[in-house]
């Protein structure tokens, strides 16, 4: 298990999310890929550091700190250039990664289809290629290790050439896989099939929701990004309509940018959906800024004008008198419990309102 130190640089703006609340969420993401955490540090820093983001003073102290706690690995809570990461390493001694690359790395364990593998390869090329400059052939002879998960694993010497060859490569294959979903999606159409997508927050609950309405069987853990790979199954409501659930990968707030690019094909079904089912976690203590961070995602991919159903999970965790408060922080919310399958009738009524008559779209 690799023992990890977390940075979180405060620079004093107001933001949804404090750094105390941004480094919880981090500790979250290093967890998932199984790291034992040594430190979670904040770093009060009003200007950024070009050379390494935050003061050479400060890069010493934590390299000292670091050295102290026998930590392999600095994981820092926002993106870093290649000069930085690498001066950042020539200092601290020790495996340097930002926040983006541990996302990549959760991800690339949790792929299991090769769609997901491709997007997940793609991704982390689109990443790497513009940090060839800073990090040169360490960049090219990736290690084992958080962060490096994916083709890095196979100690491929790569270059910009072959690197954009790839990218070239990866996108007319995701590009197939569009056009394969695209002819399936037509042929749904012919058969006038409605679909809702299951969109949320990581960890929110979607793939639970699916597996209790449908049997679906999909994986379910208590980690961040656990489904990766888009699962559709056909759900039958009480007037007998056939209906299409599908479950999508889980959003974070500042999703890079990187992934939502690789992950367009999966997207789709998002985008495609005639309904969106909005998953959020309601004893989350940022339930309302994730919930905004999904929105800004859904606004991203050309999904923010769809009709969308709030679904209120986890009602089992949060005390009852506190459930009313909660309720009036959303629109028109149902409250359920996807876990112990509580709530699923105001779920299942508000579905067959919403589908009753509805055409489809194309």
């Amino acid at each position: 298990m690799k023992r990890a130190m977390l940075v979180t640089v405060d620079t004093g703006r107001e933001e949804r999310w404090t750094p105390a609340e941004r480094s919880s969420e981090l500790k979250d993401l290093a967890l998932s890929v199984g790291s034992e955490i040594t430190d979670e540090v904040i770093v009060p820093r009003r200007f950024i550091d070009p050379a390494y983001y935050i003061g050479s003073g400060k890069v010493r102290e934590l390299a000292m700190l670091s050295k102290d706690r026998h930590a392999d690995t600095v994981i820092f809570n926002h993106d870093l250039s290649g000069t930085q990461a690498k001066n950042l390493e020539d200092i601290m001694r020790c495996k340097v990664i930002d926040r983006t690359q541990l996302i990549l790395d959760i991800f690339a364990r949790h792929a299991r289809s090769n769609e997901g593998k491709v997007q997940v390869e793609l991704a982390q090329l689109l990443y790497m290629l513009p940090r060839l400059t800073g990090k040169g052939a360490e960049l090219s002879r990736l290690g084992g290790g958080i962060g490096t998960r994916g083709p890095g694993e196979q100690k491929l010497e790569v270059d910009r050439r072959r690197i954009r060859t790839r990218i070239t490569n990866l996108k007319r294959e995701l590009e197939n896989l569009r056009k394969r979903r695209e002819m399936m999606r037509k042929k749904r159409n012919r058969f006038a099939v409605l679909s809702a997508a299951i969109v949320g927050y990581t960890n929110a609950g979607k793939s639970t929701l699916l597996n209790a309405l449908t049997n679906a069987d999909v994986i379910v853990q208590d980690k961040l990004f656990s489904t990766l790979d888009p699962t559709v199954r056909q759900f039958v409501l009480p007037n007998r309509q056939k209906i299409l659930l599908a479950d999508t990968v889980g959003f974070i707030d500042h999703l890079p940018h990187h992934l939502v690019e690789a992950f367009k094909a999966t997207l789709e079904e998002v985008v495609n959906a005639d309904i969106l089912i909005h998953v959020i976690d309601a004893s989350h203590s940022k339930a309302k800024e994730q919930s905004a961070a999904v929105y800004e995602v859904l606004k991203e991919i050309g999904a923010g004008d769809k009709k969308v159903i709030t679904v209120l999970n986890k009602s089992d965790r949060i005390k009852e008198e506190f459930t009313d408060s909660v309720k009036k922080e959303f629109d028109n919310p149902i409250l359920i419990s996807a876990l112990k399958r509580e709530g699923f009738g105001a779920l299942i009524e508000k579905l067959l309102e919403s589908f009753t008559s509805k055409t489809r779209v194309s």
